[in-house]
């Protein structure tokens, strides 16, 4: 058996996939699904400081090899989390990570400190792909200033391991992920998702309430490889890459590209067992072509 085990800026994981933010929910839901210890990590769904209702419905779409969403980041606040949440995912034995969300520095800053106290949290992902409400809407995470401000607020207020979600839908991924390097990030995860729109014809209407939401799935995962490569060449963190994986195949791709690990988003939806038998490929591959360990095919693409 090939070592898959990684470590992400003292992250230990025993293997390299994680379920990404929004997709499976708290794990708890999952648990009669899947055996949660099998997983490299989960990362539950975003959390802000203060309780959020999210967009009205619909709020997801269908669309060729992929799905939309404009979901809203509905959750009930971080004290609820704390309160009610964490006790039941504590215990998990594997890496529970909390993505963190906010409309302003002081807002991440703050959800980043209650959760730097949980003892077995052992690392937080920031959304920085969160409208800016102090700059008319626009996301913190397309452009340099804007993401370097989050994440030395969030650096200040949170000790542990810290992951920073970068946004496709800029002219620059790489220097969006010098400035979180620059900032204090411990490792950088992408991409999150394209943003994207589908009309009813027949209605007349967006299919979306909002009308624009995030594009995901497989028809989105050569951009993410891109994202990951280029971003390989400009960071010296370590690398998560997402964006569509649905098999063993589409993650050694991700990891020839430069990512140290994976996250499922997507394929959860579709096979709730999807990041175990994932994680069971990458190291059927890696024994098919003779890896004694996953670091071997990491950044083997000039």
């Amino acid at each position: 058996m090939s070592d898959i085990s990684v470590n992400i800026a003292g992250l230990k994981m025993k293997n390299p996939v994680m379920t990404a933010s929004g997709t499976f929910g708290y794990g708890l839901e999952f648990a009669d699904l899947v055996n949660l210890e099998d997983i490299g990590g989960i990362i539950v769904k975003g959390t802000t400081l203060n309780p959020r209702e999210g967009n009205d419905y619909p709020r997801m779409a269908e669309t060729p090899y992929g799905m939309l969403n404009c979901v809203g980041l509905q959750n009930k606040g971080v004290d609820y989390f704390c309160k009610n949440i964490y006790p039941q995912i504590k215990d998990i034995k594997t890496n529970m990570i909390v993505n963190v969300s906010g409309s302003c520095p002081e807002d991440y800053a703050e959800c980043a400190a209650k959760i730097n106290d949980l003892e077995n949290i052992p690392a937080i992902e920031l959304n920085i792909s969160c409208p800016n409400v102090r700059q008319g809407g626009m996301a913190f995470g397309v452009t340099t200033d804007g993401a370097s401000q989050v994440v030395r607020a969030v650096r200040e207020a949170y000790k542990k391991t810290l992951i920073v979600k970068l946004s496709p839908n800029v002219t620059s991924i790489s220097d969006i992920a010098r400035s979180v390097e620059d900032a204090g990030a411990d490792a950088v995860s992408l991409i999150n998702t394209l943003m994207g729109m589908s009309i009813d014809i027949e209605r007349r209407k967006p299919r979306l309430s909002i009308k624009t939401g995030g594009l995901s799935g497989p028809a989105i995962r050569p951009v993410a490889v891109r994202c990951v490569y280029q971003v390989s060449k400009a960071v010296n963190i370590p690398i998560i890459g997402l964006g569509g994986i649905m098999t063993a195949e589409d993650a050694i791709e991700f990891f020839m590209a430069g990512a140290n690990a994976i996250e499922i988003g997507t394929g959860n939806f579709i096979d709730p067992a999807i990041s175990v038998k994932v994680a069971e490929g990458i190291n059927s591959w890696l024994d098919a072509h003779g890896c004694k360990s996953l670091n071997e095919i990491v950044g083997v693409i000039d």
